[in-house]
């Protein structure tokens, strides 16, 4: 399986820590948001990696290479201004699977995350799946959550369960995207209408996570892990 880390991103609530930095290379514990992943995906056993980019992506490149010395290969799509998520996605989905019923893991490169992405990619998706979310309790500032998740079912639903919001990451089969065309597209349209036809499931996170969105939060997730509260 191959994973893609999304790395598109203006970063503009982030200003001006990315006017001159390429987000995805701010430093959490002494090392790149980015590298956590790629370190993370390595230990699982996915060392195939596409990663886009747009907003100072040449300083993503420079940084990462081929992706040699973090024992992965890394493959680049280019995006001359952000496809959004949807469109990122699609854009590099040639690069991820060779059909459609194939699966391959989404991860944003601006999340922290815990996350023992074997346990998440166990077991493989059912036939008329389209993907698998991470979700979360809804933090502060998103408290009206994403998504509903059922957890007797596993799935995510449109009219009743727990309220939670995606963490940025997840599993998703190629035929979620069948109908799309290359451009610009946000990726909820495509999840809300896998979720209304009962066919995205989702897991609930609870070790630790958070959206690195401001400079609070870097300073806030720093913090904890020079107190060593989280790992």
């Amino acid at each position: 399986m191959k994973a893609m880390i999304l790395a598109a991103g203006l970063g503009t609530r982030m200003r001006p820590l990315t006017l001159k930095n390429a987000k995805p290379l701010l430093e959490v514990g002494g090392k790149p948001l980015i590298q956590w992943h790629i370190e993370r995906l390595v230990e699982a056993g996915i060392n195939e990696l596409v990663v886009n980019h747009a907003w100072l992506g040449e300083q993503i490149e420079s940084y990462l290479g081929s992706g040699d010395r973090f024992g992965c290969s890394i493959q680049y799509t280019a995006e001359g201004e952000p496809m959004e998520t949807g469109g990122g996605i699609f854009n590099a989905l040639h690069k991820l699977i060779e059909h459609e019923d194939e699966s391959f893991l989404v991860v944003n490169a601006d999340v922290f995350c815990d996350l023992d992405f074997n346990a998440f990619l166990t077991p493989d998706l059912a036939e008329q799946d389209l993907g698998r979310l991470l979700m979360v309790k809804n933090p502060a500032w998103h408290a009206k959550g994403d998504f509903l998740f059922d957890q007797t079912s596993g799935y995510l639903q449109s009219n009743s369960g727990e309220s939670l919001t995606f963490s940025g990451i997840s599993l998703l089969r190629g035929r979620l995207f069948h109908h799309c065309q290359p451009g610009v597209f946000p990726l909820a349209p495509l999840l809300r209408d896998a979720i209304a036809k009962n066919q995205l499931q989702a897991r609930k996170h609870l070790g630790f996570w958070s959206d690195i969105g401001t400079p609070e939060r870097l300073d806030d997730v720093n913090q904890m892990l020079m107190r060593g509260a989280v790992e």
